[in-house]
């Protein structure tokens, strides 16, 4: 008896179905590209919470418990992400970054690969050519990315591929395999244990395909399903295993982090909202006179979702946008690269093409490389001593990280940095803060300055870098009497950008 997937496949050209029919032609520009991402690799830093949470995992393997002896302001997904890679690295004798490095580039291989077999099953987008289609995906999920490559949003997208695919199949009514309904269930899934803001993106693709059906049954459709019982599944293990989460943790961030916003202009106004506007608009003027494809419909929605996301989360920050940016850039590319065109296309028509995804993607490329400077910290440190204990004074992250790594270096607080205080201060100038509130804040710093006493007498730092360029922490450490009696027994190296180091008296 012939199976429906062999069925389908007779039916549909081998080769070009599809954004990534995987023929010949594209395989060895698309190997180029993955060769570059390579390459950047080993050219562009690792990105600063990518380096904190590979501190989190080797701590967790080290035995130490998440949310009590780790601090971290995000859910448990986004440390079990990188566990994997960062155990594997052990059993290989290698520096994390690597292992990481090469998961998501065999993640987004294999993501595009997914789609590309997802999409060959269906006959309405059959006979696309998808052959720069391809390339211009791969450059997307591998390149675009720079300085937040590993990034959260970065694997929440590649994870997330597979179920747009199903989801322009679905609003098709086109049976799909269950490999399929299985990757784009889990995979969503995982999309969403990131963040809760992801469920925007899903919720408007899956609608659309209930209308586009015509059946509201499209909405209890078996990679729906799935996607609901592993999210569900993970809250309640959250609850279960790491109940600090919610009793410590995330009371801590909803009164600091998550009470403040950054102005509307730096929120809506970057470099990431005018990529999202350019590719919309790119999209409605190139396909103005055909009738968009599922396909389509389903990228320019998903971006939409994501962009939504992007603004709820109100801080304007390059990372939160990557998800958005890439799929409006994928529509576009889809769009642009003629991958829907059955007909010849002209000459002109693909030059100005060309020109428009080259500047959207060089635009991409600058956002997504900008890096928090904090001048020769590395270089005046790491000749100090060999693999140094490492403590930071300071509400920024980048001053630490990658540093400690980079120079193979022990970190010593249980937090990224001292983010308490620096959220404070910001919920405090930018809300209103009534007494009540006030107090709170003032446990909250009452709660971070202990954290930061019993690591600092658990494992004493060889090195502590005091950061005075932002919220005066060297003023604030010499008003404390604890704190400066621990500094007591440190020389002062030097300062460099505002920041001093302090050395332990041998």
């Amino acid at each position: 008896m012939t199976s429906e997937f062999s069925a389908i496949s007779r039916r549909s050209p081998s080769g070009l179905a599809g954004w990534a029919g995987l023929a010949p032609m594209p395989l060895f520009p698309t190997g180029l590209v993955f060769l570059v991402a390579i390459v950047l690799r080993q050219v562009v830093p690792l990105n600063t919470d990518v380096s904190w949470l590979l501190v989190v995992c080797e701590r967790m393997l080290d035995g130490q418990h998440l949310y009590r002896d780790i601090i971290e302001i995000n859910p448990p997904m986004a440390a079990f992400a990188y566990l994997p890679g960062v155990a594997l690295a052990r059993v290989l004798g290698v520096d994390p970054r690597h292992v990481i490095d090469a998961q998501l580039l065999l993640l987004a291989a294999a993501s595009l690969f997914a789609v590309s077999r997802i999409l060959r099953l269906s006959p309405a987008l059959a006979g696309l050519n998808g052959g720069p289609f391809v390339i211009w995906a791969a450059a997307v999920v591998t390149i675009l990315p720079m300085h937040v490559f590993a990034q959260r949003e970065h694997m929440a997208l590649l994870t997330f591929l597979p179920a747009l695919a199903v989801y322009a199949l679905r609003s098709n009514r086109e049976p799909l395999p269950l490999w399929a309904i299985l990757l784009a269930g889990v995979g969503a899934g995982i999309t969403l244990a990131f963040k809760p803001f992801f469920t925007v993106p899903a919720a408007l693709c899956i609608l659309f395909a209930a209308i586009r059906s015509r059946s509201w049954l499209t909405l209890l459709a078996p990679e729906n399903i799935i996607t609901a019982v592993l999210v569900i599944t993970v809250s309640v293990s959250t609850y279960i295993f790491y109940p600090e989460y919610f009793t410590v943790t995330y009371p801590l961030v909803r009164d600091t982090y998550l009470s403040w916003s950054m102005p509307l202009s730096v929120i809506f106004l970057n470099d990431a909202t005018l990529i999202f506007s350019i590719a919309m608009v790119s999209v409605l003027l190139a396909r103005q006179k055909h009738a968009p494809d599922s396909l389509l419909l389903v990228m320019a929605l998903a971006s939409i979702g994501f962009a939504v996301s992007f603004f709820l989360q109100r801080r304007g920050w390059a990372y939160h946008s990557y998800p958005m940016v890439a799929v409006a850039l994928l529509a576009m590319g889809y769009a642009l690269t003629g991958a829907a065109d059955r007909g010849a296309r002209s000459r002109r028509l693909e030059v100005v093409s060309a020109f428009m995804l080259a500047v959207t993607f060089v635009v991409g490329v600058l956002w997504f490389n900008v890096t928090v400077y904090v001048g020769p910290v590395r270089q005046a440190v790491e000749g100090l001593m060999p693999h140094p204990r490492i403590l930071v004074l300071s509400g920024e992250a980048a001053i630490g990280h990658p540093l400690v790594r980079d120079i193979k270096g022990v970190w010593v607080s249980r937090q990224e940095n001292l983010w308490v205080r620096a959220f404070v201060r910001l919920t405090r100038e930018r809300t209103f803060v009534d007494a009540a509130t006030d107090a709170k804040l003032n446990d909250y710093l009452a709660l971070e300055r202990q954290w930061l006493i019993e690591d600092f007498k658990k494992l004493p730092p060889d090195i502590v870098l005091v950061d005075n360029l932002r919220n005066e922490w060297g003023a604030w450490a010499r008003a404390d009497a604890e704190v400066s009696q621990l500094l007591k027994s440190y020389t002062f190296v030097r300062s460099v950008e505002g920041i001093d180091i302090l050395r332990r008296n041998q």
